[in-house]
Parts: C-alpha cells; structure tokens; sequence
C-alpha cells in the first residue's frame, strides 16, 4: 500500500488545490493523498477533503511542548514554533518534521512525498516506485563536490550527527529532490535510533542544529545505518522543479515543460517565484 504526503500552509493553498485536480486526473490507484497543516490551517484545507483526500493537523503529529505562535518579526504574518527545548523553529523547519512524524499515524507500506506547488502533466502510478520488495531511494552519488554554495555540506553533518554516526564519515551523496518514496517502518526505525542516540525525542536531537534536511536524514540512515536494505537507488527525478528566477509566465511555463525528460511525470515551480497561477491552470485542462 502506498500513500501521497504533502506538506502545506496557507499560502501554497491555491497551488495545492492544483496538485490535488492535477493527480485526481494522472495519479492511478487511487492512493489515499494526506495534506499536512499546521492547525491554523485546517479549515482553509477541509475544501479539500474527499474520501481519498485527508488534512492531517499537525498538533495530531508534533508533541505537546511545540506550539504555532505568530511571529512579531513578520509583523505577525507568519508563525514560528516555539519550546522550552529548542530555538525557535520556522514554516520550513516543520514542514521537515512532519514528513517525519507523519509515518507514526498511517498504515501505509510506503510514503510518497510530493510538495505542494507539484502539477503532475502525466499518467503515473505509484507502484513504480517498488522493484520487488525493494523501494526506490532517489540518490545521486558524489554530487556535494558540484553543491558548493548551497548548505548541503552542513546538512550532511548535522543529518551524520543526529544518527549518531561517527563524525569523520561525511556523506558525498545528494538526496534531496521532490516525489520520492520512503519505507515507513524504516522511517520508524530511524525516529527510534536517533532516540537512542541521543537519548531525546528525536525532534530535539534533528532541529536542535537549526539547518537539517529530512531527505539527506533518511537517505543516510538507509545507506550507513541499514545498509541499504530494502531500497534501491536511481538518480532520476521524476519532477522537474524550477527552483528559483523569475517569475515565468505561460510562454516560460510551456518551454519549462517541453525541457521535461521522458520519464519526468510532474513540474514543481517554486511558489516564491511568482509564476502565473492561471497557467499552471490551464496546464492541466
């Protein structure tokens, strides 16, 4: 059994919207799709309900003693999560974390995570991610040396500190893009190891370091802690994402797409980029 699991917030709900028509037409077997809010998010979010369509409220995943606040220094527009355990934790560091929590809940075998502001634009079915009984893991080998620049290299670390590993080993392998798969017992079994190591809920010992990514968390502990068991790796993305520049309007959205690879099945533009709403629209019909 598999699941889709998206993280989102209220400003990405338009966009999400759109994922939601987009994979209610492309996406096959009908797995259930699971959007993750924050609370001041779930009514906004309930329009999106159908029977295989579930908002999950995140005071459902995250423990008690982390708390949505506004946040004073976005003149109260955003929110920020505040503890006594840790610093204060943004949008983005939590959305990180529910990707986590999130495999504590379901039932699925595997959770297939696509970001809110992905349109899928052709047929796929989540049953591709399996080879047998083995689950694919996006990686690709030795790209930190063509990362400079960006914080890959400190998320390596802090994702190699928070398994416990040992600190001269440092990862040179990427694996962070959009439309992956995880095995939810392995991301049980990493929630339980790094609570071993640290003797901590795991939340305190992954945000505790303020700069992580839960894509290089799970990929490193699937290759240096399990051995790779259970997965094999392929280095395509599925998604085509346009990560930063300007803004593209419905000229620029169809050069973005015909620059898609065979095998890539959905676009992600980055919402920050301002790109026109009403195109994306009519790229799904």
């Amino acid at each position: 059994m598999v699941a889709i699991v998206t993280p989102s917030y209220a400003g990405d709900f338009e966009r999400c919207q759109l994922l939601c028509r987009s994979m209610d037409r492309f996406v096959a077997g009908n797995p259930r799709h699971y959007i993750l809010v924050a609370g001041h998010d779930v009514a906004r979010f309930r329009a999106l309900e159908a029977p295989h369509r579930i908002i999950i409220d995140e005071r459902d995943l995250l423990p008690s003693w982390l708390h949505a606040v506004r946040d004073p220094t976005s003149m109260f527009r955003r929110h920020m999560w505040l503890s006594t355990r840790l610093a204060p934790l943004r949008g983005w560091h939590v959305q990180q974390l529910r990707r986590i929590a999130i495999a504590q809940k379901l039932e699925e075998t595997a959770l297939v995570y696509c970001d809110s502001d992905v349109v899928f634009l052709k047929p796929f079915d989540c049953a591709s991610f399996w080879r047998d009984d083995r689950l694919r893991l996006y990686r690709r080998d030795n790209a930190l040396a063509s990362l400079s620049g960006t914080d890959h290299r400190e998320w390596t670390i802090n994702a190699g500190f928070a398994l416990g590993l040992p600190p001269e080993r440092v990862s040179l392998h990427d694996y962070i893009t959009t439309l992956i798969a995880w095995r939810r017992t392995a991301v049980l079994g990493m929630i339980a190891h790094i609570e071993a190591a640290h003797n901590r809920h795991w939340i305190e010992a992954v945000a505790i370091t303020r700069k992580f990514s839960e894509c290089i968390l799970y990929g490193r502990y699937v290759d240096e802690v399990l051995d790779g068991v259970g997965h094999f790796h392929d280095d395509r993305e599925l998604c085509r994402v346009y990560w930063s520049g300007p803004g593209l309007d419905e000229t620029g959205l169809h050069d973005f797409v015909d620059g898609m690879e065979p095998y890539q099945v959905a676009i992600g533009i980055q919402s920050f980029t301002g790109s026109n709403l009403d195109a994306l629209r009519k790229l799904i019909g």
